[in-house]
């Protein structure tokens, strides 16, 4: 089981204090990265170092270190995007994967988004940020105490748009799952549309930040890869 975290977040505030961590454990090897500018993982500065398939690279990378040909995966919001990728680029080594947190507004490229959240996570007072997206990333960002120049960094790499013709013939079941209260990803239900093999799981009540812990959630990603290929 390999797991990527979100944006601003590292993987222990992701998986470990909501649960699952020791939750998987109990039937997987769960292997769980810092994503490069996050947690304990090295922090650079510099926007080239987060391009989309370096970041995804880091992550068959650190399969192939720890000798696993084969996983199953699960992502939340960047770390979402980041499977996203990995399963277009290396459907072969995963037999199922969960996308957490993620719609259309992340599948796609949206630069004036991004550089309005860069600015946002470099200015000097988070109360001063006018745009409402970029102030819950800054404060976000500082309630974990991040490197908020690295994750400006990130944040400011380029991404390309995935094509919805990229799932078009997609073999590897797919789990979407998302806060009906989610406003940060949109549309879950139209990138659903366009991923074959794939269902969608809406949680009731729950917003982008709290619908990782949630039990709901949970038990939808468990029923979800007890069914998942050998």
């Amino acid at each position: 089981m390999v797991l990527v975290h979100g944006f601003a977040s590292n993987a222990e505030n992701n998986w470990g204090i909501t649960g699952w961590l020791e939750l998987l454990a109990r039937d997987h090897r769960v292997v769980a990265l810092d994503c490069r500018g996050h947690g304990q993982s090295d922090k650079p500065h510099v926007a080239a170092a987060y391009a989309s398939t370096l970041m995804e690279d880091d992550v068959t990378a650190l399969m192939d270190h720890a000798g696993i040909r084969r996983a199953l995966l699960m992502g939340y919001s960047m770390g979402g995007r980041i499977s996203m990728g990995l399963l277009v680029r290396y459907p072969e080594r995963f037999r199922a994967v969960v996308l957490g947190g993620i719609g259309q507004v992340v599948a796609v490229n949206n630069p004036a988004r991004r550089t309005s959240i860069v600015e946002g996570l470099l200015a000097a007072d988070g109360s001063s940020v006018k745009a409402e997206i970029a102030k819950q990333f800054h404060r976000f960002a500082e309630s974990n105490r991040n490197d908020l120049k690295a994750l400006a960094a990130c944040m400011g790499a380029d991404r390309s748009t995935i094509s919805a013709t990229a799932f078009a013939n997609n073999r590897v079941p797919v789990l979407l799952a998302v806060g009906s209260k989610d406003t940060v990803v949109g549309s879950t239900r139209a990138l659903a549309s366009t991923i074959r093999n794939s269902r969608l799981v809406e949680i009731e009540g729950r917003d982008h930040l709290n619908t990782p812990g949630d039990r709901r959630y949970k038990e939808a990603v468990l029923e979800f890869f007890a069914d998942a290929p050998a």
